[in-house]
């Protein structure tokens, strides 16, 4: 271990994978804007080509930038290496398909993001890559839902939008006893609240865009795992169907990481207010946030989780008219689907990311029609409160 890989975490998002002396002593990270890069004979070039050098050939394989966010979010989720990709679904797909082969099973949580849903979907139909879902609560019901032919078990928790949690320590127990990988979607609370792989996890998933970046201007996503594991994934299904990140998305990444930490703490607290404050509303039915010390998931969130996070989900009294009025009477809070901006920001998963999702399958999953997912931004919480009570008071 290098005297960086001992730092805190606060630390290690503002250093970690980058050595100002390598980059003509430039502080911020130099964005390398090149598709190829030039060798200086062709045994230099056919020895890069096979692996028997180390070096650059092209961006679609590998790019100085990428790399040091790469390195720096492998550190920070206490992961061997680290996997860049231009989308979150593009590095859920790359995982997915590289775990499986026609025939096999993926066994999920239950719920789990719309767009990973129609995923599945695809791949049960075109390749006979079949899926199914478990509360993965219990030994009994994990060791029920897994299959001879289970290839991976494909978790998101805290789960989009419902904000249940999985006991991964239990989960990963009984899978290391089958041989079978875990993966974990830790979007949702980042590496600074939760770190899967240091819980027996194999393979942690990013949609990047959402809190990585945190500012709404990036798409991207990220795999982090162990050398042997990540270096299959990139010489095989990025390198062939490409999903890769551009360099200038991953100096804004790395931009974003230098303060993760201070942003989420704030996004915490201000969840922690909100819902508190909305639980005491007649007008909400539920509120679902693992960070209510009332909530049956609280001592679960407090053994694998450094706070409850900054999302949190409710339910409006009434029925799907009144939670359209209260979405739509609100003028600080954004309506869009994304998360972990600056900016508060409001979706109704029913109908916008679980859409593609049938309604019997979302109801399983505890996504009513009047369910609404809030993602809380960095704005004086006073004020998203005051624009949610008025929003409220409405109906």
């Amino acid at each position: 271990m290098n005297e960086k890989e001992k730092y805190q975490f606060e630390t290690k998002a503002i250093h970690a994978g980058y050595e100002s002396k390598h980059h003509f002593d430039s502080l911020a990270p130099p964005i390398y804007q090149t598709s190829t890069f030039t060798f200086s004979s062709i045994e230099q070039g056919a020895n890069r080509f096979s692996g028997a050098e180390d070096g650059y050939v092209y961006s679609r394989l590998s790019n100085p930038t990428v790399t040091i966010l790469e390195e720096r979010m492998a550190q920070l989720e206490e992961g061997e290496a680290a996997l860049a990709f231009g989308s979150g679904m593009a590095a859920v797909s790359a995982v997915l398909i590289g775990l499986t082969k026609a025939g096999d099973h993926i066994l999920c949580s239950k719920g789990v993001y719309g767009c990973t849903f129609g995923l599945l979907e695809m791949l049960e139909e075109k390749y006979q890559i079949h899926h199914s879902f478990s509360n993965l609560e219990t030994e009994e019901e994990i060791l029920a839902a897994i299959r001879e032919d289970t290839a991976c078990i494909y978790i998101e928790t805290p789960i989009n939008p419902t904000m249940t949690l999985v006991d991964l320590e239990l989960v990963t127990s009984i899978a290391k006893q089958k041989g079978i990988p875990v993966v974990v979607d830790n979007t949702f609370s980042t590496p600074y609240l939760q770190q899967p792989l240091k819980l027996g996890c194999d393979l942690v998933i990013h949609s990047a865009t959402k809190f990585i970046g945190g500012h709404g201007d990036v798409v991207a996503g990220i795999v982090v795992g162990n050398e042997e594991v990540i270096s299959v994934l990139r010489k095989t299904t990025q390198k062939d169907i490409g999903g890769i990140l551009s360099p200038f998305d991953a100096w804004l990444l790395l931009r974003g990481l230098k303060t993760l930490a201070v942003r989420i703490d704030r996004h915490c607290e201000n969840a922690e207010h909100i819902a508190k404050q909305l639980s005491l509303h007649p007008k909400v039915k539920a509120v679902y946030y693992p960070g209510d010390k009332k909530s049956t998931a609280y001592s679960l969130m407090q053994k694998q989780m450094r706070k409850g996070g900054g999302l949190l989900s409710f339910e409006v009294k009434g029925g799907y008219e009144e939670t359209v009025k209260v979405v739509n009477q609100l003028k600080l809070i954004s309506i869009a689907v994304s998360l972990g901006d600056a900016e508060t920001l409001i979706q109704h998963p029913a109908s916008m990311t679980h859409a593609v999702v049938p309604e019997e399958a979302r109801k399983e999953m505890g996504i009513s029609n009047e369910l609404l997912r809030l993602s809380v931004g960095l704005e004086a919480w006073e004020d998203i409160m005051r624009d949610l009570q008025q929003a409220l008071d409405s109906i």
